[in-house]
């Protein structure tokens, strides 16, 4: 007889706790957990803050020769779809691998880190074809403000390209890597970023988990 879905949800709970409470129990494991988490909050706060004051700096709109090829269209149903679906199914896929987990985290701290140092030195000015990308759950539940000066690099590519990265599923791989170039692809279609963000962004990601790893393979032989 087919499971109930009560049975279900309580096979994956048990699971999860068999696989998360004997790490937790683990000191060095547990420390470097919190610690990278309260590091993420903090970065990201600090990122969101920053952000709203970039909006009211000067910047610098500069020439783009490929987005000058075409005029720009709104997608911004289509990235969003591909963005939530991408995230949902890794921290899905993250909840049984906690050690991957932790890697995750650290490597999305320095992509936020990056990203905040990176938009500081610098200061542009969004394409004046730009179509904004206005999230549609920010729309809905909050104030639907929405950031166009947030460019140099492409935070959507390189966290897509990041999970490429970070999963060690085959599948999982290919998926991520067609939705990296799908949601670059979609960025620039609506000229949200110029060609360079876009570009650059999988740099930063690759930089930013190399630096965990290392960080991490530290951590375990010590």
């Amino acid at each position: 007889m087919p499971l109930k879905l009560s049975e279900v949800i309580l096979s994956i709970s048990r699971e999860l706790k068999n696989i998360w409470q004997p790490k937790l129990l683990n000191k060095s494991f547990r420390n470097r957990f919190f610690l990278s988490m309260a590091i993420l909050i903090t970065v990201l706060l600090s990122l969101a803050k920053f952000l709203v004051y970039n909006e009211k700096r000067p910047g610098t709109e500069i020439y783009d020769p490929v987005l000058t090829l075409f005029t720009p269209v709104d997608v911004t149903w289509i990235t969003f779809f591909l963005l939530y679906f991408s995230v949902i199914v890794m921290l899905v896929w993250l909840s049984f691998h906690p050690e991957i987990f932790l890697l995750a985290i650290q490597s999305y701290s320095f992509v936020a880190l990056f990203r905040l140092i990176t938009i500081y030195l610098l200061p542009l000015e969004a394409i004046h074809t730009i179509i904004p990308l206005r999230d549609p759950f920010v729309e809905f539940f909050g104030d639907g403000h929405t950031f166009l000066k947030d460019l140099f690099f492409s935070g959507h590519t390189a966290t897509m390209f990041l999970f490429f990265l970070v999963t060690t599923n085959k599948k999982l791989k290919r998926i991520f890597f067609v939705v990296t170039i799908l949601v670059a692809i979609c960025v620039l279609i609506q000229h949200v970023h110029y060609t360079v963000d876009v570009f650059s962004a999988p740099f930063f990601a690759y930089t930013s988990y190399r630096l965990a790893f290392l960080i991490n393979s530290r951590d375990r032989n010590s």
